[in-house]
């Protein structure tokens, strides 16, 4: 049945509501971020001014007084994100494929207990990861921000959902061809998968891009920073001045949500792909 005129019109209003809401902050944080600071003084403004591209320079190349460059915390924040999304995707994958096409004794209850850490809260697990970082001399290093959260139950999930859709004739006539276990994964299985590895790619990379606890923890500040923990320490230099620079924060905020965007964008076909369709 084909919606009337009027359900569509209700359909397109809250779209436009849901658009307006979700869009509102964004643009008074653009508006901020192309003003003088001293505008803020005035009250809260509404109109966007000149200064955008100024701003954006200065946040990226000079940063704020005892704040390294945005561009080095957003290189920070790339290298941390591509590396946890793409190490939960070469952890998760064998994981998934094990647990559906590999036979064997406490297979589902290996896949249960994996399932049952998504029921702990992710700061539980905070203190006894953080005693094998420091044991291991991770801290302060790549290794201990993109290791310790390379473990991802959400994405064996998800794969193990995607591989279930596999038709059992597949396996059964790559085993008559004499293709093994790795060759079927490889060769069969990862191609068939693309789909849902951009959905989890893209998932896992704006997971390990919005991180603050974690490198919180595990780095001392300054240049070792992400771009969020970043923002966090530039509102405090940024209030330490007469006149406070919420003009560079602003600035700083709409950098950082750049990246993710652009990875959603251009991901954006596969992405709905992976969560929606099956095997074809």
């Amino acid at each position: 049945m084909r919606p009337t005129r009027g359900a569509q019109m209700g359909r397109h209003i809250v779209l436009l509501v849901a658009a307006a809401l979700f869009a509102t902050p964004l643009y008074l944080a653009l508006v901020a971020a192309s003003l003088p600071a001293s505008a803020f003084l005035r009250g809260v403004p509404t109109a966007p001014g000149a200064q955008l591209a100024h701003n954006l320079w200065q946040v990226m190349v000079h940063g704020l007084p005892n704040s390294p460059p945005v561009a080095q915390l957003m290189a920070s924040s790339a290298v941390m994100a591509l590396g946890i999304a793409v190490g939960k995707l070469l952890l998760s994958v064998p994981v998934a494929y094990a647990v559906v096409f590999f036979r064997f004794r406490g297979r589902a209850l290996a896949f249960w207990l994996i399932f049952a850490t998504l029921m702990m809260p992710v700061e539980v697990r905070f203190f006894p990861t953080y005693q094998v970082t420091v044991q291991l001399g991770l801290l302060n290093s790549f290794g201990g921000l993109i290791l310790p959260l390379v473990a991802s139950a959400t994405a064996v999930f998800l794969f193990r959902q995607f591989f279930m859709a596999f038709p059992l004739d597949l396996a059964d006539a790559a085993r008559i061809d004499g293709v093994g276990p790795l060759q079927f994964l490889v060769r069969i299985v990862v191609p068939l998968s693309r789909p849902m590895l951009a959905a989890v790619f893209v998932l896992e990379f704006i997971y390990g891009w919005n991180q603050y606890l974690w490198p919180l923890l595990v780095t001392s500040g300054g240049r070792d920073a992400t771009v969020v923990m970043g923002i966090r320490e530039m509102i405090s230099a940024a209030q330490s001045f007469a006149v406070p620079q919420w003009d560079l924060i602003m600035a700083v905020s709409l950098v950082a949500m750049v990246p993710p965007v652009i990875v959603a964008l251009v991901m954006q076909r596969w992405f709905v792909r992976g969560l929606t369709a099956g095997i074809n």
